[in-house]
Parts: C-alpha cells; structure tokens; sequence
C-alpha cells in the first residue's frame, strides 16, 4: 500500500513537500494505473495529455477549458470549454490538475451510472454491480485508486450515493457553500458541487479549497469554509445524534439497516448519545422532489437548440427526454397549481421537519442507501424503482443541507455508507463526527481487488 496511488491526499501533499515524489512521478503512477484497469471500470470520458499537479478526477459536467466536456451526453460531443468553472480555478490555485473528466449520468440525471451516453460505469468492488450515480465515474475513479480525489455534484444525493456503493467519502455541501458558476445546470434550486475523496480529512481540505462567493453566483454565500481543529478530539461525548425513524422503516435492506445500526453503536460507544426523531414528511420527499427537479430541467435544457453550441435536440438520450415531457407538464398551464406549487409547499415542510429535529439533535444520520450496489442493467427498465434508490438522499437536498457518506461496513461483500446529515452550513459538525468515526474503524481502509 506504499504505491503513491493509495496514498489519500493529504499523505499525497506531504510527500510532495518532502521530495519523496515528484509531480510528474505522482501523474505518471496514476496514468500508469488509468491505462493498466480502467478500461474493466469506465470510469473516465476524456484524459487530457498533458497534467501539471496533484491529479483530480472531475465529473463531465463542471466546465474545464480545453478540456472536452459532454455532460455525458452525445449533444456536446466535440464541446470544448473557452472557461473553467470556478471551481477548477481554485483547485488549480492549489496545485490541483484535472487527470480526466468522469463519466456520468447524461446531464446527471440518473442513479446508476448508466444513462451516460458513453457506457456504463462499473462498480471497482464487482464489475456486474453499478456504482450508483449520477456521478459515477467519479466514484468509481476514487474508489480504484485512479485519481487522489474527484469532484462530482449532487441534486438529489449524486455523490453521496455513489460515494456509499463505492465505499469512498462523498461530502454534498450545504446549498450556497460552493459556486455553480461552470457546472452544467440540471435543477438550478438543488445542484451543488463537492468533493469525493479517500478520506474525510480529503473532504474538510477540498472544500476549504473550493467554498465561498465569486461573485458569478447569486446563491453562493460570501463567507469560505475553514479547516479547523476538530472540539470533539478524540470521543463523541455531549453530541446528540438523530435517528430519523422514517429511515429505518419499510423499504430498507434488512442487511443495510444491520451495518447501518452498527455504526451507530459505534457512535454511541465513543460518546454520542442517540435520539429518536421523525421526519413525517419524509414520504412525500420523492414526489415533490421529481416534480421541482423536472420543472427545472424543462427550463434550462430549453437552451440546447443545436444553434449556439452542442447538436440538436433529438440527440437527447431517453432519461433526459422523460423528464424534460414530466417537467413540462407540471408547468404547463392548469397543471403548474396542481404539481409545482404543491411541490414547492411540500419541500417548505419539509426543511420545516429538519428545523425542528435538530431543536432535538445535533447531527441526523442513517443509510444512505436503501441497498447496496444492485447489478448493471436490474433497474433501467423500471424508472420508479430507480428513483426510490435516492430516498434518503433527496430530502437533506430539498431542504439544502450539508450531507456526508461515511464507509461503515460491507453486505454481501459490497460497501455501505453512513449519512451523517447537518444543519445549514455546518459542515464542521458532520465532518468532525464522520473523522472522529473513520478514525475509530478500518471501513475506510478497505479497497477493490481490480
């Protein structure tokens, strides 16, 4: 486990600092290894020839200039960006260089990796199994040891997700913490950009790097994410954790709920102290979700003409032509009352359920999944079934709250993660606990025999 590609990024950036490997020793390493595996997983759409830094994997729909981004989708094949996304800016401020752009769900609409127009990704734990979505790639990058970390966005739960079925770390920020600028509009009211990493101090570190206000984002608060010493040091004592009892009720794997509970032991031994609570609304998060993300998605894929840039419209896969049609139904006129607005009501009841849960709790956590990695091609003909797989992601994203996947243990010989959910803008808590966690158990350590 010496090789440099195993090392997570902070080990990556003291070794550098200490001479013990060159940039270009570090690259050739991970290309070496891309080359050698990569072509089982399909993890990557495009590698740029040249790679100056500390490699990242970055989802094909955060604008790099120069570099191809699609989008995962065949409309912008051939599109090459004159601009980086914010984001890539600042990563490059820090010695950071883009290794690929990840495969991903056309648009990052989907769950499983298998809506990209380029081919599936697989899952590096069993290339029968998805590796969840949309931001599969660059799941899949981290978990094979293909970059040091990945940048991916989560709507309704695209990184922690795939992060949970690839047995990585996925961090969603609180909605605002990161600018947009540069990533390619799905939901305009949902979209976030975060980090994918080998570890959670990756995940404190990366988002310290890319938060605060660029002035090119109306909904980015000004204020950035700072790293800081974490209070709990080296126990959870005085921490409340909330255990929504909605998350562990019908629908989830009795083998999931296992693993899941375990970890919560966990929490509980090193000082936390567990609390029932209930998000009635919970049920409904689904429904209101794919009526808001769809309205949304009718709207700002309404630009992709085939005039100004890209191809035309009829190069659109089928995933994103069905929620394009289900948005443009819920805004059409003597429907917009009956489905939007209703959804809207229901997403403002919803933050109204997290508001009074963390009056009891400090930290909300549970699966992430409902299952672990299902195989490659057992839900794409069943579109309902697909969308159910996000149920406990999409309502931390409605409400807009920083989200964490915490690997925590193995069913069926595939990965699980824990969600460790906070309040708005407190990316601290949940990162303090998921660190305070990793460092108590060796989930984390484990990796994929590619």
């Amino acid at each position: 486990m010496n090789e440099p590609v195993f090392w997570s990024l902070k080990e990556t950036i003291k070794a550098l600092a200490d001479k013990k490997i060159s940039s270009d020793e570090l690259n050739l390493s991970y290309k070496d290894r891309i080359k050698k595996l990569d072509s089982k997983v399909n993890a990557f759409r495009y590698l740029p020839e040249n790679l100056d830094g500390i490699p990242a994997a970055i989802k094909d729909v955060i604008i790099t200039k120069g570099i191809e981004t699609t989008a995962g989708s065949k409309i912008l094949e051939g599109f090459i960006p004159p601009y980086n996304a914010t984001v890539i800016s600042r990563l490059k401020a820090e010695g950071v260089g883009v290794i690929g752009k990840t495969n991903c769900d056309e648009f990052a609409m989907g769950s499983s990796g298998e809506n990209s127009a380029y081919g599936s990704t697989k899952n590096p734990w069993d290339l029968t199994k998805v590796p969840g979505g949309s931001s599969s790639g660059s799941a899949a990058a981290v978990a094979a040891d293909f970059a040091t970390f990945a940048l991916g966005t989560d709507t309704g739960g695209s990184i922690r997700q795939p992060a949970s079925l690839c047995g990585v770390v996925g961090l969603k920020p609180s909605y605002g913490r990161v600018s947009r600028y540069g990533s390619i509009a799905m939901a305009s009211s949902l979209d976030q950009i975060g980090p994918i990493t080998k570890s959670v101090a990756d995940a404190r570190l990366v988002l310290e790097w890319i938060s605060g206000s660029d002035g090119l984002d109306s909904n980015c608060v000004s204020s950035k994410f700072k790293v800081e010493s974490s209070k709990f040091k080296d126990n959870l004592k005085g921490v409340k954790v909330g255990l929504p009892k909605e998350y562990f009720a019908e629908g989830l794997n009795p083998e999931v709920e296992k693993v899941i509970k375990e970890a919560i032991k966990k929490l509980t031994d090193l000082g936390a102290q567990a609390v029932e609570i209930s998000l009635p609304h919970t049920q409904y998060a689904i429904a209101a979700y794919y009526i808001l993300m769809a309205s949304e998605v009718s709207s700002n894929l309404a630009r992709y003409d085939g005039i100004r840039f890209g191809k035309t419209r009829d190069y659109f896969g089928p995933e994103v032509k069905r929620r394009i049609m289900l948005g443009t139904f819920a805004l059409s006129s003597g429907y917009y009352d009956d489905y939007f607005v209703k959804a809207a009501q229901v997403r403002s009841l919803i933050k109204q359920d997290f508001d009074n849960a963390f009056e009891k709790c400090d930290v909300i956590v549970g699966p992430v999944s409902p299952t672990v990695a299902w195989n490659l091609g057992e839900k794409i003909d069943d579109p309902l079934k697909m969308y159910l797989s996000d149920a406990y992601t999409i309502p931390a994203s409605l409400a807009g709250l920083p989200g964490l996947s915490v690997p925590c243990g193995f069913s069926e010989g595939l990965p699980v993660g824990l969600q460790i959910l906070g309040k708005y803008m407190d990316e601290e808590t949940i990162l303090n606990i998921g660190e305070i966690y990793e460092q108590n158990t060796d989930w984390h350590k484990e990796k994929p025999k590619l």
